[in-house]
C-alpha cells in the first residue's frame, strides 16, 4: 500500500510539474522571463532558506563546455553553452533555463540542433529532498528526479527513457564553478556508466 501511495503520489508531482512548464511554453514569443508575472522571486522563502540554498547558491548564470559520450564511453566534441538559475515560485523553487549550443553558437555554421530546455526544482520538507523535472522540448525529454546531498555532491536520482537508473550530480561547487555528470546503469545500480559532462564558469551571480 505504502508502496502504491508513493507511486500515486510520484506521478502526480511529475504530472503538475510538467503541466506547470507547459503552460510557461505556450505564453507569447514576446514574453520574457521578467514579464512573467508571479513567477520570479527575489530570494528563498523564508520557511526554510537554509535548504533553499543547495541550489540556491547557483543562482546566476554560466557558461558551460558539454560534453556526450558513446556507448561504449568514447568522448564526443566538446559544445559551448549557457545555463542561467533564478529563484522562482515565491522562492520555494529554483528554475533554470539550459541553453546548448548557447546562442551566440547557434549563429555559427554548422551548429548542431541542441537543446533550449527548463528545469523547475523545489525542497520538500516532509522527505528532506528535492523534486525536480526536466523538460526538453526539441528532443521531448522528460526527466524527474529526487535530489539530496550526499557528501558534498548534490546527487538526483531517477530513471532514464529506458528505465534504467539514472543520476544527474553536481560536485566540485565552488562561488564561481561546479562539475555536472549524468550517469546510468545497466546493473541495476551496481556500476555506472558516463553518459554526459559538464564544466561550468560563472559569468553573474544575478539579482535572484
Amino acid at each position: 500500500m505504502r508502496l502504491q501511495f508513493q507511486a500515486r503520489r510520484y506521478r502526480w508531482v511529475r504530472a503538475l510539474l510538467v503541466g506547470f512548464l507547459v503552460g510557461v511554453w505556450l505564453l507569447p514569443s514576446t514574453t520574457n522571463a521578467s514579464d512573467l508575472k508571479g513567477f520570479d522571486a527575489t530570494g528563498p522563502n523564508k520557511d526554510y532558506p537554509d535548504k533553499m540554498m543547495l541550489y540556491g547558491r547557483l543562482v546566476g548564470d554560466w557558461r558551460v563546455e558539454y560534453t556526450a559520450y558513446s556507448a561504449d564511453e568514447k568522448k564526443q566534441p566538446t559544445i559551448t553553452g549557457e545555463w542561467h538559475f533564478g529563484w522562482a515560485l515565491e522562492g520555494r523553487a529554483v528554475a533554470d533555463v539550459w541553453i546548448m549550443p548557447g546562442r551566440l553558437e547557434r549563429q555559427k555554421p554548422g551548429a548542431p540542433k541542441g537543446e533550449w530546455g527548463t528545469t523547475i526544482r523545489y525542497y520538500d520538507p516532509k522527505i528532506d529532498a528535492w523534486h525536480i523535472v526536466f523538460v526538453g522540448p526539441a528532443y521531448n525529454h522528460v526527466d524527474v528526479f529526487v535530489a539530496r546531498l550526499q557528501g558534498n555532491e548534490i546527487v538526483q536520482e531517477g530513471k532514464d527513457a529506458d528505465g534504467k537508473p539514472s543520476r544527474w550530480i553536481f560536485s566540485d561547487i565552488t562561488p564561481d564553478s561546479f562539475r555536472w555528470r549524468a550517469v546510468s546503469s545497466d546493473d541495476n545500480g551496481t556500476t555506472w556508466k558516463l553518459r554526459e559532462e559538464m564544466l561550468a564558469h560563472r559569468i553573474s551571480s544575478g539579482s535572484k
